[in-house]
């Protein structure tokens, strides 16, 4: 086992040959335990340079060395579920030397992606999707008349979302001839919640069960013309031991419980069942950060980690001091806690997402109103908007790019019945390495569509603990939007206090330019306006819209400028021009947001100089509108 992540290449004799899973497939079985270690250093190597995903890959290292090893990829379709597990998968795919890229800018993305190989046969990011796109592979194969395997492999915290259990039940509908690999490491991001993961513990442990499994393994593997009476036993013993499992009831043939990192094990089971007809499910156990002595002691599998130091023991060059303060997630996690305590009513909801969106110490302080529903947004959506109708208030603590997945729950569960729940987004706007599966790029737009909800964007570490507490005691449907990060480094008071709703805050007077900024875009606004002698507005609200400032900016200005960190599409500007049409302003208009592209991955700073939504770039669109105007006036 390794105790350190590698600062030096290591030496990987075996890997170095692999630019392929051809070439894997031409090793020797006895070899392939080595490989696996080599992998498992190569990949720890890799991402102390870059930092990135851990714990998964590492894993299944085993199980993507056997996948690839009996399964005839790239014919063979291998999808993946969330991709966290993929690095082993990249490494053996011919992208080995460009891992050192990964998650960085024009480098190799975070997760599995169609334009990238050919071997990435589904772009994935959420969670919960591979059996569903499997399916319809399997359904587009046997319509085009081609052979070849479709083989799933979903992790145990992914087996939690609806779409999982969606895509199992239209599975045994159709008979297709799937195979799905439940890799079952009993952890995800966050612990696990609910029935189906105690059902899984309780599987796992029972000694009866692992017994006959490994028997029937046995007689399957060396007298396979026994196979037919070798089922009828092992059905009955389901039966007795487990009273049938979950995916048997779901018309799947269950199979399991399979040690992860025995390769023999792995290359024998799959061998026997590749060619099986129907629905097929293979339970594997694993160690999430297998191979690595600090992910393996460490609760989530050490699930990400950052860059390590170049040189072990290296001196460090000179840095000055970072300003401390506290990222928006603990901005969100400080006040959910005074709020509780102010408030017996209030419950936190969460689906799996507890540690990243900053409410451990809620969890611990008041363990009765704290949810973690697992990754089911849909259901964390509709489970508030029952305790609304109870009196209870709900905080729906929820990534932007998470809340995409339960849009009908808010709609019709929500909005429609004018429910009193607050939602506290994070991750608004460009996030970074995990790239566009994970950006927060919509919200406003898909937000403000929707009749009943009231829709803010802090523009600060203070304005995101003001507008918390306005969307609490506001009743009805209320969400806050913030980004991944820290802020400026506002100071933050502890009264509770709310604002006036629908009305923004001019930050500062100016002449001919009017910058209207929502949210995270009021800081690099206040930074190019003294060029142009601009006033500034927080506007705080989306919806509703400060229209008397909007007005007033039209009627004073030769320029608006709406900047935001959303597409520009139906988002907050859109919402000012909106207004301006309505009330016959002719006065011109810059709209600044993302642009009507997928942003890849990269650091938030250059992705946003990207979008132009810098100061350098905010300045440079201004100064283009300008120009431009002044030259018609000239034609005129």
């Amino acid at each position: 086992m390794l105790k350190q992540i590698p600062t030096k290449r290591p030496k990987t004799p075996l890997l170095d040959g692999i630019d392929s899973p051809e070439n894997l497939r031409g090793l020797e079985t006895d070899q392939l335990a080595k490989l696996a270690d080599e992998v498992r250093a190569y990949m720890l190597y890799c991402v102390g340079k870059t930092g990135g995903h851990l714990g998964a890959g590492l894993g299944v290292v085993e199980l993507t060395i056997a996948l690839h090893y009996i399964f005839n990829t790239p014919t063979d379709r291998l999808v993946w579920d969330v991709g966290h597990q993929a690095y082993p998968h990249k490494i053996l795919t011919g992208r080995r030397e460009s891992m050192q890229t990964i998650r960085q800018a024009g480098g190799l993305a975070a997760f599995p992606a169609r334009f990238e190989s050919e071997y990435d046969t589904f772009g994935v990011g959420h969670s919960s999707t591979a059996i569903s796109a499997a399916l319809g592979m399997m359904v587009g194969r046997r319509m085009n008349g081609e052979d070849r395997k479709i083989i799933a492999v979903v992790g145990d915290g992914a087996m939690t979302a609806g779409l999982a259990f969606e895509a199992m039940n239209h599975a045994a509908h159709l008979e297709e001839d799937i195979l799905v690999i439940l890799n079952d490491n009993n952890m995800s991001i966050d612990h696990n919640i609910g029935g189906l993961s105690n059902y899984f513990g309780r599987l796992w442990a029972s000694k009866s069960y692992n017994f006959v499994r490994a028997g029937g393994r046995k007689v399957l593997s060396k007298a396979p013309k026994m196979m037919r009476a070798a089922e009828q036993t092992e059905n009955f013993m389901k039966g007795v031991l487990s009273r049938g499992t979950v995916f048997d009831q779901l018309g799947f043939n269950y199979m399991g419980i399979i040690n992860g990192h025995s390769i023999p094990q792995l290359l024998e089971v799959l061998t026997n069942i590749k060619d099986l007809k129907g629905p097929q499910l293979l339970h594997v156990v694993t160690r999430k950060g297998k191979g690595y002595a600090e992910s393996e002691g460490d609760d989530f599998g050490l699930h990400a980690i950052g860059k390590v130091a170049p040189v072990a023991g290296a001196k460090k060059p000179p840095q000055a001091k970072a300003k401390s303060s506290p990222t928006y997630s603990q901005v969100f996690g400080q006040w959910l806690c005074a709020a509780g305590r102010r408030d017996e009513k209030l419950v936190a909801i969460t689906p799996a997402m507890g540690q990243g969106s900053g409410m451990v110490q809620f969890a611990k302080e008041f363990p009765d109103r704290y949810h973690d529903v697992a990754i089911a947004e849909q259901h964390a959506l509709t489970f508030g908007a029952g305790l609304a109708c109870e009196g209870v208030k709900p905080v729906v603590a929820i990534y932007s790019t998470f809340l995409q997945r339960g849009y009908d729950q808010l709609i019709h569960d929500i909005t429609l019945q004018n429910l009193d729940v607050l939602f506290a987004i994070d991750r608004a706007g460009l996030v970074g390495e995990d790239g566009p599966t994970h950006a927060g790029s919509f919200d406003l737009t898909y937000l403000r569509c929707v009749p009943n909800i009231i829709v803010m964007a802090p523009s600060d570490e203070e304005e995101t603990r003001l507008l918390l507490c306005t969307g609490y005691d506001h009743v009805g449907p209320a969400a806050v939007r913030y980004p991944r990060g820290k802020g400026p480094g506002v100071e933050m008071g502890d009264e509770w206090k709310t604002v006036p709703i629908g009305k923004a805050v001019r930050r500062r007077e100016g002449g001919g330019v009017a910058i209207l900024a929502f949210g995270s875009m009021v800081a690099p606004s206040l930074a190019v306006a003294e060029e142009f002698n601009a006033t500034v507005y927080d506007m705080r609200f989306v919806k509703p819209i400060d229209e008397d400032a909007i007005r007033a900016a039209a009627d004073s200005h030769e320029l608006l400028v709406t900047i935001e960190e959303n597409v520009i599409m139906g988002g907050a500007g859109s919402a000012v021009a909106e207004v301006l049409h309505r009330d016959g302003y002719r006065v011109p208009m810059l709209n600044l947001g993302l642009p009507d592209r997928f942003i890849e991955h990269g650091k938030p700073p250059e992705m946003l100089h990207d979008a132009g939504l810098d100061a350098e770039g905010i300045a440079n669109s201004i100064r283009e509108k300008l120009n431009a105007g002044q030259r018609d006036r000239r034609a005129m």
